[in-house]
């Protein structure tokens, strides 16, 4: 890769009570093929717990520095990095993400190399603890967990945990909206697209994600982006009408039983036997019943999950 331009890149990551995978996608930031004079690894702290003390873990790495957001959400943290950034190009990764060594090269050069580009969603590769015996929501995972190419060509967005931009991409659109705990990156992609932007999704430039293994972490998760759904759809409603329309036709949505969903499973190859199948398809049926469960517990005054 030529760097006759210079580019200055500035990564964001946020983290959020996660020192012992931040150390990982830190050390893995500081091995880049990338020049190391030309990044900067903004870290933002989102409030974590004391014992966690992110600083320190922060301190062991030459290229990164800190900074602190007290908000709740990611999106919030974003922003914060984003003010701090001095880069022209900025990428977003997460705390519990494994960069690629050419991932910041890769990411330039896609940017680059696509006029009018407004965003490049690079690849997200999902990894298990043991691969030999994986738990039920990690077969789940292993075909549905973050399809990259598809939230691209489909919604027009790529998910932060692995997103490339100009600066002054965001200076026109505007930053993520920090009042969502998800679902921020999906409103900030199609923002991107409707100012006209090209959006690419790179399959070189990729990082490692861990799949959720456990029906805790499942819960967790499906009840932030049920959360997240539920509070952007509040968001863009312009009528009472109009978002209760909207929450009755999701409701019923997940109160359906998946029919469709666990037919193309049992169709599906990448699963051996009907004991996968079957697993698989128990874990849509929990997800549907939990974003059910908590639309109706935000739609009765709760507020969203952060995590």
């Amino acid at each position: 890769m030529s760097y006759e331009s210079k580019l200055f890149v500035s990564v964001i990551v946020p983290v959020f009570n996660d020192a012992k995978r931040l150390k990982l996608c830190l050390s893995a930031l500081e091995k880049q093929t990338y020049p190391q004079t030309l990044y900067e690894v903004i870290v933002v702290d989102n409030a974590s717990d004391p014992e966690q003390n992110i600083a320190s873990v922060v301190a062991q790495f030459k290229q990164t520095k800190t900074v602190y957001e007290r908000s709740p959400g990611s999106y919030a943290a974003r922003n914060k990095g984003i003010s701090h950034a001095q880069g022209e190009v900025i990428a977003f990764t997460d705390a519990d993400c494994i960069p690629a060594p050419n991932w910041i090269e890769n990411g330039v050069r896609n940017l680059v190399g696509t006029p009018n580009c407004g965003l490049v969603a690079g690849k997200i590769e999902i990894f298990f603890k043991n691969p030999q015996r994986l738990t039920a929501v990690e077969l789940y995972e292993s075909i549905m967990a973050l399809p990259q190419r598809e939230f691209l060509e489909k919604h027009h967005y790529g998910a932060t945990a692995n997103v490339f931009t100009w600066k002054s991409v965001i200076e026109q659109v505007g930053v993520f909206d920090a009042s969502l705990k998800s679902s921020g990156d999906v409103e900030w992609g199609q923002r991107v697209a409707k100012y006209g932007y090209k959006q690419v999704y790179a399959e070189d430039t990729c990082v490692a994600h861990p799949a959720r293994s456990s029906w805790r972490e499942l819960y967790k998760r499906s009840i932030r982006h049920a959360g997240g759904f539920y509070d952007l759809q509040v968001k863009t409603s312009k009528t009472f009408w109009e978002r209760n329309h909207k929450f009755f036709v999701s409701l019923f949505q997940d109160l359906t039983p998946p029919l469709n969903f666990t037919l193309n499973v049992f169709l599906d190859s990448r699963l051996e036997n009907f004991t996968q199948k079957a697993k698989v398809s128990s874990v849509m049926f929990f997800i549907r019943y939990v974003s059910a469960w908590e639309k109706m517990r935000l739609k009765f005054g709760g507020d969203s999950a952060r995590e």
